[in-house]
């Protein structure tokens, strides 16, 4: 019905018509009566007779004067045939473009917001929608082909006990996508080929594009071939086979083909080939595979999208005019893993090299960019993007300005810690800009209740890239939290393998070729400051806590401090055990194994942080941790901790406790056979750093 400032009420079990339509959009039109049972409170009912309807959903016609271009939509508001009020019709230009339609009716009518699943959203009931109706026409997005590559997915492996991952894994993460106006997605890497992951995702809608260690989607040559040599040069009918078989597999899915042609596990293919040995040879060899991956998908597939991932070497190679393509391909540059449009570091090599397309470079261009990363150093794995929001801002904008804007796959993780970060890509990819106050004022409001809050919970997320701690004179040089981890377990490594006479190389990217007491000194003096910032930070997150009501405390925690009490608890348990190392070295035995103790009961806190936020359907979500790996720290620590006991305290364990913490009127006549239960090194730590006063 209308009420009197021409709006249409639609409340109780709304009636909906849809004409046959494809499975895709079945996937949508489940969403939105799951979304409208969930506001309204009544499932709404399909009926047959079009006059009858309420809510129609439909390809557009000639009347709807939808916008001509692809994924495009709109809503329309048609009288019915007896002059009664009118009813709302989502139309659609494209299969796209009617889920789009579908979804943003959701969002901007039921209040459903893009992340609600991962965010754990309260959505709002109510007993009736007022549409006001008014035509709208969707807009359409900067950049033409956009999504995510999930990759770092090994929480979502770890998740649910179904291995590969099944659709109650995989469905939200497509979901989501979509709701952000995404339409692509790269799901997952070297899963496992029976898995449903590409085939879901096509079926929801999405084209489908592949990993540039994984050419044309195809099996890695040496898990089909094993025991074979990796080499194009000596085996081109057995890559060509893989790669038929992919192209097969595909050919009726919408696929952006990437052509490339990297070694096994994500390597420059001339080290398995080292005859390949000059620019001109690589450059040459690479040029000729993607000619042949390009042909061979022009053969079986109509007016197929191809690109090319100018990563690592390829794009070095590419800039240095050794590398020649087909027309037509899209170009995609890489940024370094940490947000700059840079050359990624490789150990501890570090060019910077700028990654964009140089004026006169023709042809279509785009960007693989990261908001988490996996590189054993600093990145940022299971917490959220350290860099600003101005900073995201001024690289893809700038990005933009270079004419790198057809394609953009962002690196998304696994999601759950990323969505602030994922929301302000969505926003670039479908406006091309973005002002970084207000859409951070829209995303607290979208997602938290309590408004009397919502400047403070603002001001933490806008705070949270000021804590992060520097570790080198680059803007991008911001800490994740692998920094605290993958370094420390180096240091420990090297420190028990007696080679402290030594710099450890694995260390000079983060603090120089300097002497392996200078390198531990040089992460503990960067620690002492990032701990003082992380633990200003959560205080703040607590005082707020303290204020909110039990939904948007939940969500708080998982957003917002979960982020910073990783830190903290890394940025500790890192400077601990640096202080460990130094009292070690001085062969203070007893107070090392104190700081060690102390190390690894902030790494513990770490895990605490995680098991917390597994609550409800997020049990076991953080279970897989294996890239970060905080639990292999804490065993490190506590390895290291033990085998400093056994400097001084050993064979008897009980020669520390005798030392320092007996009773005097006991220490020189206590009878040894009373005296056989030494204590645990999580007491005997307490008692020694209450004595030590450490």
């Amino acid at each position: 019905m209308l009420n009197n400032n021409n709006q249409l009420q639609l409340n109780g079990a709304i009636r909906m018509y849809s004409a046959e339509l494809p499975s895709s959009v079945q996937y949508a039109l489940r969403m939105l009566v799951r979304d409208l049972e969930t506001v309204l409170g009544h499932k709404p009912e399909f009926v047959s007779d079009a006059a009858a309807a309420e809510l129609h959903v439909r390809f557009a016609e000639e009347r709807d004067e939808c916008p001509q271009f692809a994924e495009a939509f709109g809503f329309r508001f048609y009288s019915a045939e007896d002059g009664s009020a009118p009813c709302l019709h989502i139309v659609g230009y494209d299969v796209l473009g009617l889920i789009y339609g579908i979804l943003e009716f959701s969002r901007i009518h039921l209040g459903i917001q893009p992340f609600w699943f991962w965010t754990d959203q309260a959505v709002a009931q109510r007993s009736r929608i007022s549409i006001p109706c008014d035509r709208y026409d969707s807009p359409e997005a900067k950049v033409r082909y956009r999504g995510w590559f999930v990759n770092d997915e090994v929480c979502l492996i770890g998740w649910k006990k179904p291995y590969p991952p099944s659709p109650e894994v995989w469905e939200p993460v497509f979901e989501a996508l979509l709701r952000c106006g995404g339409n692509m997605v790269i799901p997952g890497t070297d899963l496992p080929r029976d898995g449903i992951h590409y085939k879901l995702a096509s079926e929801m809608g999405l084209w489908v594009t592949h990993h540039h260690a994984e050419p044309l989607g195809a099996e890695m040559f040496l898990r089909a071939y094993p025991g074979r040599t990796a080499s194009y040069h000596e085996a081109p009918e057995l890559f060509e086979r893989l790669w038929a078989e992919a192209i097969e597999e595909q050919k009726d899915m919408n696929v952006l083909w990437v052509l490339s042609f990297r070694g096994q596990g994500d390597k420059p293919f001339w080290i398995d080939d080292p005859a390949f040995d000059t620019s001109e040879k690589r450059g040459a060899m690479i040029s000729k595979v993607i000619r042949k991956q390009y042909d061979m998908i022009g053969s079986r597939v109509d007016n197929p999208v191809c690109c090319v991932a100018l990563y690592g070497e390829i794009s070095e190679l590419y800039k240095g005019g050794y590398i020649d393509l087909p027309d037509g391909v899209i170009k995609i540059w890489a940024d370094n893993g940490y947000g700059r449009m840079v050359s990624r570091r490789h150990g501890n090599l570090n060019l910077r090299i700028p990654s964009l397309p140089a004026a006169g470079d023709e042809g279509e261009h785009g960007l693989y960019y990261h908001t988490t990363f996996h590189d054993l150093q600093a990145s940022n794995h299971l917490t959220l993007f350290p860099g600003s929001t101005s900073f995201l801002k001024q690289e893809i904008e700038a990005s933009f300005e270079a004419g790198a804007d057809a394609y953009l796959l962002l690196n998304c993780g696994n999601i759950r810690p990323h969505v602030y970060s994922l929301d302000v890509i969505r926003e670039l990819w479908t406006t091309g800009r973005i002002d970084v106050d207000q859409h951070l004022h829209q995303f607290v409001s979208s997602y938290y209740t309590e408004s009397d809050h919502l400047g403070e919970l603002v001001e933490l997320y806008h705070t949270y890239s000021e804590a992060a701690l520097p570790y080198g004179p680059n803007a991008d040089d911001l800490a994740g939290d692998e920094y605290y981890h993958h370094p420390a377990r180096k240091i420990i490594g090297h420190w028990l393998q007696g080679k402290v006479d030594q710099p450890d190389p694995r260390l000079f990217w983060a603090v120089g070729d300097v002497s392996f007491d200078e390198q531990v000194k040089g992460f503990e003096t960067r620690l002492a400051s990032g701990m003082e910032k992380w633990r200003t930070w959560v205080g703040r997150c607590d005082e707020l806590l303290a204020k909110l009501g039990e939904d948007d405390r939940r969500r708080a925690v998982d957003q917002l401090r979960f982020h910073g009490a990783l830190h903290l608890s890394g940025c500790e348990g890192f400077y601990w055990l640096c202080r460990a190392y130094e009292q070690f070295r001085q062969q203070r035995y007893p107070q090392a194994f104190v700081y060690a103790s102390k190390s690894m009961w902030c790494y513990q806190e770490g895990l605490h942080v995680l098991r917390q936020s597994e609550h409800g359907k997020w049990e076991h979500f953080y279970e897989a941790d294996w890239l970060t790996n905080i639990e292999s720290t804490v065993n490190n620590v506590d390895t290291l901790r033990r085998v400093i006991r056994m400097n001084g305290d050993s064979p008897d364990f009980f020669l520390w406790y005798k030392e320092y913490l007996m009773p005097v009127t006991e220490k020189y006549i206590y009878l040894e056979n009373t005296h056989r239960n030494p204590l645990s090194d999580d007491e005997l730590a307490k008692r020694l750093g209450d004595f030590f006063n450490i």
